[in-house]
């Protein structure tokens, strides 16, 4: 989402601010919290100063944000992941977003090496992304769920953490979808 140059600026007076002033985003607008007493040079000048700094830290963010769903991005982490838990001999010839896929995190194809992300996860914690990367690389390396698969995906330190978060996030899903069935289907007289 491209972030707007000149945002929407609306200024709150505050009685409890004697002061500070402060400047954030409310969805794609710039709110500039100033004391209830603030002259409009003032207002103007902190206008000048603070938007701009806020404007471009979003841009930061979103260009952070936007970096770490690039597939190169990806395929980098996973390298990464694979010679810091797996000594790195998972080797992927390719990591790639899927939008295709709803109903897995991850998929990987030992005979090619193509490891497949749900772009579900694009939006989740690191180290959520992570264990999912992990979980796939050590499937390079052994393809089923053997005990030397889950000795090789328990290498990755927040494991039983990741995994009970994704499993909330999968039950989320699945009740929220259930959730929204209820409403279409008319009600029993």
């Amino acid at each position: 989402m491209p972030v707007p140059s000149q945002p929407e600026v609306v200024v709150r007076r505050s009685a409890r601010r004697r002061k500070t002033v402060s400047a954030h985003w409310s969805e794609d607008t710039v709110v500039l919290s100033v004391p209830q007493a603030a002259t409009r040079r003032e207002i103007e000048h902190w206008t000048r100063e603070l938007v701009p700094r806020v404007v471009e830290r979003r841009r930061r963010e979103a260009a952070k944000g936007a970096d770490r769903r690039s597939d190169d991005r990806l395929l980098q982490r996973a390298q990464e992941l694979s010679r810091r838990h797996l000594d790195g001999r998972a080797r992927p010839s390719d990591v790639r977003w899927s939008g295709r896929q709803q109903a897995r995190w991850g998929s990987a194809t030992p005979a090619t090496g193509v490891i497949r992300i749900s772009a579900q996860l694009q939006e989740a914690p690191e180290w959520v992304l992570d264990f999912v990367l992990v979980h796939e690389l050590a499937h390079l390396l052994e393809a089923d769920h053997s005990p030397r698969f889950r000795e090789l995906e328990a290498r990755y330190p927040l494991a039983e953490r990741a995994r009970a978060f994704l499993d909330g996030a999968a039950w989320a899903h699945r009740h929220a979808e259930d959730a929204a069935e209820d409403q279409r289907e008319p009600s029993p007289s």
